[in-house]
């Protein structure tokens, strides 16, 4: 059975998308910690990232890193915290927050965010992407 993530990318469960290219997508999750959370997802179902192929996690990494530096201009914070927890959904996920204490890295402040202001997230942070010369935010 196919991930909820692999519905997000089908198209047969609506995601705001941040990123698209042959190997990744990066959305925004529905139930962020902070404004900005973002998921980086490989469009290969693996369940845990220490199953990737190094290929695909360098790849997962450069976009990450990419979006990280685009999420400091669209939501500046201290730092951009990284995290692979995965226990929620069995399809390897990186999750980048905005953070300015360890607190905002915690689930425990995680919470349904309205539609709306999901769809103006996503909006800021390609439009960031797309200044910064990446054309896989353009969609």
């Amino acid at each position: 059975m196919a991930s909820v993530f692999t519905m997000i990318m089908e198209g047969k469960i609506p995601g705001n998308f941040v990123w698209k290219d042959d190997k990744s997508v990066a959305i925004l999750t529905i139930q962020p910690i902070r404004q900005g959370h973002v998921l980086v997802i490989p469009r290969e179902e693996v369940d845990q990232w220490s199953d990737l192929p190094l290929e695909l996690a360098a790849h997962l990494m450069q976009v990450s890193h990419n979006i990280a530096n685009a999420l400091k201009i669209a939501y500046p914070s201290t730092r951009v915290g990284l995290m692979i927890a995965g226990l929620e959904v069995p399809h390897t996920h990186i999750h980048l927050v905005p953070m300015d204490s360890m607190d905002d890295l915690s689930f425990a402040f995680a919470k349904p965010a309205d539609g709306d202001v999901l769809k103006q997230t996503a909006e800021k942070i390609r439009g960031v992407l797309v200044e910064q010369g990446f054309s896989e935010a353009e969609h």
